[in-house]
């Protein structure tokens, strides 16, 4: 039986989201954590968004910021079933929050939700925050190998069971988008050492070499002697085992190092999805240890995601929440330059700029497949990571997919070469490439 304090939460949380319901014409329904859904006609498989616990309103109500969100989905106390995340984003109304405020019954949302935000027994501490399910490891450091491991180091089987067999956790190519993620991930290994224009005896460098994956491909498919280096421990141990079973213990070596403590000369190095690690105050140190370690007319492939440009770079600095709570919650230490200041850093650091190539639609892609790999093995994902980070990561992809899709976020590969006198040494059409 129902005590009459919670009757009354859910009789006016009932009023509330039925008036929501029907005023936006939502194209989702709710449910509240008595099992009821809002409407009460709503068929038992439709897609709706749940408040599984009632604190989850008093919260949301008293904070109603993007942490609290991420927060009560994160620890289960609002959920969506009937469906994804990603069908949600897809039926929210296409309103302005103007249009919202005039068509809502102030009075009667006033009268139903103020009770419940004054509802102090919501102010018990939640069994697990988001903070708790990633807390961020530094802030601004640039690679430092605590942030890297935070993110990287969850577990090889983790990542296993949403990226594809030669775990790739970068941007794929799909050319065409029906392809699954194994084809375009192979498709942008092949693309990367075709814009390099790899050949054999080439000494070639991947940083942030994940788990090996190009560097392997590079040796085995274009003749090339490759070193990787990362800082995450987990994909170090993984890299060398999947080196020493592909017989390229000879041709193919990795190890746990900076990029700043890096030694020797290369025909060509790429840097495919770790530049968002090294933060803006560092780009002057990245830009010229990539210089100082490529040979004389040597080619660099810059693969990094960046956020659209702004009327200054004041402006610019200014993250928004969803970016914000990105870096807080999985991705610790990240900062996005954009496409503009990556060929400004290019040239006033010794290179010259040939191609730039905007993937966004691709990344679009690549997340969204990654997120629904994870749901679909939920099961494997939370005996491996606990519930709550695997919410988090669900969230996470889902997001960033969004925000590609959106175009929130962007994803260029750059090609520059070591500037010198005289020819580049690339061919006069690009071809070759997309044949």
């Amino acid at each position: 039986m129902t005590a009459p304090a919670d009757q009354r939460r859910l009789d006016n949380a009932r009023t509330a989201l039925a008036h929501i319901h029907d005023v936006l014409r939502l194209e989702f329904a709710f449910e509240l954590w008595d099992g009821k859904p809002v409407p009460a006609n709503t068929p038992p498989d439709a897609l709706r968004l749940v408040i599984a616990e009632p604190t989850a309103l008093p919260r949301l109500l008293r904070r109603p910021k993007l942490p609290t969100l991420i927060d009560l989905y994160v620890t289960g106390a609002i959920d969506v079933r009937g469906g994804t995340l990603f069908d949600l984003a897809a039926r929210r109304p296409d309103l302005k929050r103007e249009d919202v405020r005039q068509r809502l019954d102030k009075t009667l949302l006033f009268r139903t939700l103020a009770p419940l935000a004054l509802d102090f027994s919501a102010l018990a501490k939640p069994r697990q925050s988001a903070a708790d399910a990633g807390k961020a490891a530094t802030r601004g450091q640039g690679s430092a190998r605590k942030d890297i491991e935070f993110h990287y180091d969850v577990s090889n089987r983790f990542y296993g069971l949403f990226l594809d067999p030669e775990m790739v956790y970068s941007c794929a190519y799909f050319t065409d988008w029906s392809n699954d993620i194994a084809t375009a991930q192979h498709d942008k290994l092949e693309m990367i050492c075709r814009k390099l224009r790899l050949k054999p005896g080439d000494r070639f460098l991947d940083v942030g070499c994940g788990w090996g994956a190009l560097v392997c491909h590079a040796a085995e498919h274009h003749g090339v002697t490759a070193h990787g280096v990362t800082l995450s421990s987990e994909q170090l141990a993984l890299a060398k085992e999947r080196i020493a079973a592909r017989g390229l213990a000879d041709r193919v070596t990795v190890e746990l190092k900076d990029f700043r403590a890096l030694t020797g000369s290369f025909d060509k190095i790429a840097s495919i999805g770790m530049f968002e690690h090294v933060g803006i105050a560092n780009h002057e140190t990245y830009f010229r240890a990539i210089r100082r370690l490529l040979s004389e007319r040597g080619l660099y492939l810059h693969h990094a995601i960046t956020r659209r440009g702004r009327s200054s770079e004041a402006a610019f600095r200014k993250k928004r929440p969803e970016y914000a709570a990105m870096t807080r919650y999985v991705f610790p230490g990240a900062e996005l330059d954009h496409i503009g200041m990556t060929a400004k850093n290019l040239e006033s650091f010794g290179f010259e700029v040939h191609d730039v190539e905007g993937w966004r639609e691709h990344y679009g892609r690549t997340t969204e497949l990654w997120a629904r790999r994870l749901i679909e093995r939920r099961d494997e994902a939370v005996a491996e990571v606990g519930e709550a980070r695997y919410r988090s990561w669900v969230l996470y992809l889902t997001g960033v997919s969004l925000a590609f899709q959106r175009g929130t976020l962007q994803i260029f590969q750059t090609l520059a070469s070591k500037r010198s006198k005289g020819p580049s040494g690339l061919p006069p059409s690009r071809a070759d490439l997309y044949r």
